[in-house]
């Protein structure tokens, strides 16, 4: 439906951006979503699959590179502008709009290190590439590691017996990396390039950590199958394999003296990209709710014009607000300052990921019976909401690092301003 925005000083531009992105996830992302939640994981990223087409056009439409700024070649979009278009975008398919913006977070990640050899070797061909041929994933989680890959500021983080699966070390002008990332790694099968997080320094824990980027067509790369999932099942997921693989010096583009810092401002951002993915999902839950409570029929008149389901979906749409508030506020933060503010992230990450699941929940229930039945899109809605809660970092894991936070820096009382 066509949703009215509470932001009253939309300019023409950032209203015709809402609804363009709106228009396409409607008619091509929720369409081709609902068809890859029915395929199998290898299925749905076969040669032949509908996501390439999906992809292709996202691309053709310069969504890849709209987050990025024009001295590049990309769009230029304000945070305002891009919260927009994320929120309309995640609201058509979270799996394939997660898939072409953690693109464009690897290739940003590159752009802000400010090394221009890295920048003209691979931003600029992913803002001049106009037919999804270039593609990126994060890799950071490992069999043997995973939300505790995150918290910078725990004890252990810097003991010497903790430590990640990928190992880099230094031969001359080369670094040779050997491991294997866990098959939660978003976006790896269908990757051509990988921001790679990996051990560098034993002797400093899982500080002594790097991150470099690695195109996965290298010899000694391999990738495991793609990983059934219950929900997202429009975002491929799965592993990487490294052998004796090899990377020039200059792709290294954090070493342990920065590794932590790394860490929490990639989470800074992450995080509040998680919230606008919770929004997504949410409004699309209501959306749907809402019309259905339209035309069912039942004690001879509309789900909706009894008193109780009035209440419900009242209480639904007061916090698909409180989301987007949210989101908006936090995103609008972490894209003006530098660093991040981890705290705000965590806290739009775990609030808007949580009551997404609540939406979720009450949508099944308005549907009743069809509800729980693969004829309505409620049930995968349902699925996708609950993943949320523990990807980019578990809510729980999550709250105790930003509890650590605030401990040490509430409250605060000014940030550094970048734009």
């Amino acid at each position: 439906m066509s949703y009215f925005d509470i932001n009253l000083d939309l300019s023409w531009e950032e209203k015709e951006i809402k609804s363009t992105a709106h228009r396409f996830a409607k008619e091509v992302l929720r369409p081709v979503s609902i068809k890859l939640d029915k395929m199998s994981a290898e299925d749905a990223i076969a040669q032949d699959s509908p996501l390439w087409g999906a992809l292709q056009q996202c691309y053709a439409m310069g969504y890849h590179k709209a987050l990025l700024p024009e001295s590049v070649g990309g769009g230029g979009f304000s945070p305002l502008q891009a919260h927009l278009l994320l929120e309309e975008m995640l609201w058509g398919s979270m799996g394939i709009s997660t898939t072409l913006f953690l693109s464009t977070w690897v290739f940003n990640t590159l752009l802000a290190m400010g090394d221009d050899r890295l920048i003209q070797e691979f931003v600029v061909p992913f803002c001049e590439c106009e037919d999804a041929s270039i593609r990126g994933c994060w890799g950071i989680i490992e069999p043997d590691h995973g939300s505790d890959m995150l918290l910078t500021d725990e004890e252990y983080f810097s003991k010497p017996g903790v430590r990640g699966q990928v190992r880099a070390y230094l031969d001359g002008d080369e670094w040779v990396l050997n491991g294997q990332k866990a098959a939660w790694v978003s976006a790896s099968p269908i990757a051509t390039h990988c921001k790679l997080n990996l051990q560098i320094d034993d002797s400093l824990g899982l500080s002594g950590g790097g991150v470099c980027i690695v195109p996965l067509d290298l010899p000694g790369v391999s990738k495991g199958k793609p990983l059934e999932k219950l929900g997202q099942r429009d975002l491929s997921n799965g592993e990487i394999f490294f052998e004796d693989v090899r990377i020039p010096k200059h792709y290294m583009f954090v070493e342990p003296d920065q590794y932590a810092q790394s860490i929490k401002t990639n989470l800074g951002f992450g995080n509040s990209f998680m919230s606008v993915m919770a929004l997504g999902i949410a409004r699309a839950c209501f959306d749907e709710s809402f019309e259905y409570a339209q035309q069912r029929i039942q004690g001879g008149k509309a789900l909706a014009e009894h008193s109780s389901m009035k209440i419900r979906l009242h209480k639904m749409f007061s916090q698909v607000e409180a989301i987007r508030a949210f989101s908006r506020a936090v995103w609008n933060l972490n894209s003006s300052i530098y660093p991040p503010l981890s705290e705000y992230a965590y806290a739009a990450k775990t609030y808007c990921t949580e009551a997404t699941v609540d939406i979720a929940y009450e949508a099944v229930q308005i549907h009743g019976a069809n509800g729980i039945t693969k004829e309505y899109p409620i049930e995968k809605f349902y699925r996708d909401a609950r993943l949320l809660t523990i990807e980019d970092g578990e809510n729980t894991t999550l709250n105790r690092a930003g509890g650590t936070i605030l401990n040490n820096t509430y409250p605060r009382t000014e940030v550094q301003k970048i734009i």
